[in-house]
């Protein structure tokens, strides 16, 4: 097993039973699966939190449908070298979808 050089120094020290079982439940409750990594932030006094991304996610995907959209009628207008007026208004109304989401996004950040 590769050693980390900048960590030299090894820590050991023991726990009982219930001890080990908290510290797995807090681990599991943080997403860290790195025993070391999960103790020495403790012991450092780093903050741990655990970030629900998946409203954020879903927002992105909608993002990227919208995208997809106006890239869609870009083409169009290019292939095409007319620019419809019903293009130009669906546009802008995604684009105004677009601005709703991310200030939906911004509301959800602490």
């Amino acid at each position: 097993m590769k050693q980390n050089l900048s960590r030299s120094i090894q820590i050991k020290f023991r726990v009982n039973e219930h001890e080990r079982d908290v510290i797995r439940h807090r681990m599991q409750k943080m997403k860290i699966d790195n025993l070391g990594l999960y103790m020495r932030k403790v012991a450092l006094g780093t903050p741990l939190y655990v970030v629900d991304l998946s409203d954020i996610n879903e927002m992105c995907h909608d993002i990227t449908g919208i995208s997809r959209n106006i890239n869609q009628i870009s083409r169009r207008i290019n292939a095409d070298d007319i620019v419809y007026a019903e293009d130009v208004r669906q546009i802008k109304r995604q684009q105004d979808e677009i601005w709703k989401i991310l200030k939906k996004i911004l509301t959800k950040l602490p």
